[in-house]
């Protein structure tokens, strides 16, 4: 059973989300005895192309097309589906993002395939194809029977580790035909969130919630997630007060994070907040109330003040990177 991968690719790099994707895909191949083949929309230097081999990856499509390097859904679709179609794959996976759910539901209705979103799991083929995707912002699962010959599955963050053994890709140019209605819209402007690492790729997540008592305490935090290379966030309260930038909330209503270490810090844990968090890896909560909800979701807590816990931890980071 062929299977294609749609790989985003962001300011010219390979999505590590993109990355997980394929290494879902070779895994899946390995229980089917399928190909993988990887596709790359737009101008892509082909360097930057090495990482989808070693994800996986045995062949890539590159559709260079300057007009790609937009995240056009129409375009995106269209291009997407005639790959689907030409390459003779039965299952197209796609990394999860504000991107791609638009565009496999529209790669979908092209195709007749079916469709399952939020997938946690490799699929079940012992009878048929059953897929276990989240439903209720991660507190339950349901299994999936798929029936149709053609398949696209939508993959969470963090459902497999990324591969880092296979080969280098055969890079093969591939035509689409595009309509003039593909290209209706235009981007004009774009404006991205502050910050070295951005939230929805950041590998650690450290967030500050009300416990911090106000804007001017949050170098700690700052200076925490510097030395652990990681993003910054912060609760919805917070930013609607202003503390912080409201590209950092975090929350069900806000950014959706899967880092593999999120830290919580004077962060209760309503319901809301860690339906953000809860695909996170391990989940770590500093607080100096006990009965702080976080604590019955974190996988480590440290009951705190944090203005005496977060600096001790810092110094200790730096110990351990010298």
């Amino acid at each position: 059973m062929a299977i294609l991968v749609f790989v985003e690719i962001a300011d010219g790099i390979v999505k590590k989300s993109s990355l997980e994707a394929v290494s879902y895909g070779a895994e899946l191949a390995s229980n089917t005895s399928g190909p993988v083949t990887a596709l790359v929309l737009g101008s892509v230097s082909e360097d930057k192309l090495e990482a989808v081999g070693k994800s996986g990856a045995e062949k890539i499509l590159l559709v260079e097309d300057e007009r790609l390097n937009q995240p056009l859904v129409s375009a995106y679709a269209t291009a997407i589906a005639q790959a689907f179609e030409k390459s003779d794959s039965k299952t197209l996976i796609l990394a999860k993002s504000a991107l791609s759910d638009i565009v496999a539901a529209k790669v979908a209705v092209k195709t007749g395939a079916g469709i399952v979103t939020n997938v946690s799991s490799l699929p079940d083929l012992s009878n048929g194809f059953h897929v276990q995707r989240s439903i209720y912002t991660g507190k339950a699962f349901e299994n999936v029977s798929v029936k149709s010959e053609k398949k696209v599955l939508g993959i969470r963050k963090n459902v497999v580790q990324i591969k880092e053994d296979g080969s280098s890709s055969v890079i093969e140019k591939l035509a689409v035909d595009f309509s003039d209605k593909d290209f209706t819209t235009n981007i004009e402007k774009t404006e991205k969130a502050e910050g070295d690492i951005l939230l929805t790729e950041a590998e650690i997540v450290v967030s500050g919630g009300r416990g911090l008592k106000g804007p001017e305490n949050w170098g700690m935090i700052e200076e925490l997630a510097k030395e652990l290379g990681a993003a910054t966030g912060c609760s919805k309260p917070v930013s609607d007060m202003e503390w912080r930038p409201h590209h950092e909330h975090v929350g069900q209503t806000g950014v959706k994070v899967s880092p593999n270490l999120y830290i919580a810090i004077g962060i209760s844990g309503a319901i809301q907040h860690l339906a953000g968090v809860n695909s996170s890896k391990v989940l770590v909560a500093i607080n100096k109330d006990p009965d702080a909800p976080f604590f019955k979701a974190a996988d480590y807590g440290i009951v705190g003040d944090a203005f005496e816990v977060v600096p001790k931890l810092t110094e200790a980071v730096k110990a351990l990177k010298n």
